[in-house]
């Protein structure tokens, strides 16, 4: 039995990132790109449960939050780039049940869900029983943590893990090192993002066939690095950058 997700989120890689995860989980997805329409959407589609980002155009999400909660005991799950202890009170004191910051793992963001959707007593999924990603011959399951190519497993530390895990979600999206820094929860604060680059050499070596020509971990010189897209091959790279 599934839940009907509303995700309002202005930002659309972004909000189709968190629909692909729900989906998974065999939930349906309504997504929303501004607060007014969110509102109207929590009012006439039979929503079990609102992924809510703070900052949105026309009409915000605190006071989104503020007009449902007094209309409905909606659960309401508030994304946000803000991370202070005043913002994350008012979020709760206006009502949201849950709050995570952003940049954020998509599989807690899962958790979240099913958490707030056991607690109100509605709809919760049984998760995917195929949650894995895919490019090529490369796989990485986010729940077993186990990355493969052409079946045959692939040892990452948990660096590694969740610079692949950010990049295969989102295939051909280009991310910064400072992202991917960020994305690798669990790095100390004062690491500089070159030791990303050092977890993708070292990723290269253990999944490419030719680590100086990949055909997954590809640079984009002078902003970061990508998952080359299904089917895109191989592009190579020029010489003198990681």
């Amino acid at each position: 039995m599934c839940a009907h997700v509303l995700v309002a989120e202005d930002d659309e890689k972004q909000a189709r990132l968190v629909r692909l995860y729900l989906e998974r989980e065999g939930h349906v997805v309504t997504v929303v790109h501004d607060g007014r329409d969110a509102i109207d959407a929590a009012r006439t589609k039979g929503i079990d449960i609102l992924v809510l980002d703070v900052m949105m155009p026309r009409v915000d999400g605190l006071d989104v939050t503020r007009v449902l909660r007094r209309e409905s005991e909606l659960p309401i799950l508030m994304l946000t780039a803000r991370s202070t202890e005043d913002d994350l009170l008012l979020g709760l004191d206006l009502g949201a049940d849950d709050y995570l910051t952003k940049p954020y793992s998509p599989r807690e963001l899962m958790a979240r869900v099913r958490t707030l959707l056991r607690r109100s007593g509605r709809p919760a999924t049984v998760p995917d029983p195929d949650p894995v990603l895919r490019v090529g011959e490369l796989s990485v399951d986010p729940v077993r943590h186990e990355v493969a190519v052409a079946g045959r497993g692939v040892d990452c530390t948990p660096g590694e893990f969740r610079i692949l895990e950010a990049l295969i979600a989102e295939p051909g999206r280009v991310y910064t090192r400072q992202q991917l820094l960020d994305r690798a929860r669990g790095f100390d604060r004062y690491v500089s993002v070159r030791t990303v680059d050092v977890h993708i050499m070292n990723l290269r070596r253990k999944i490419e066939a030719d680590p100086q020509r990949p055909a997954y971990l590809v640079t984009v010189f002078g902003v970061g690095y990508k998952m080359a897209e299904p089917g895109a091959g191989s592009r190579g790279e020029r010489r003198g950058g990681a």
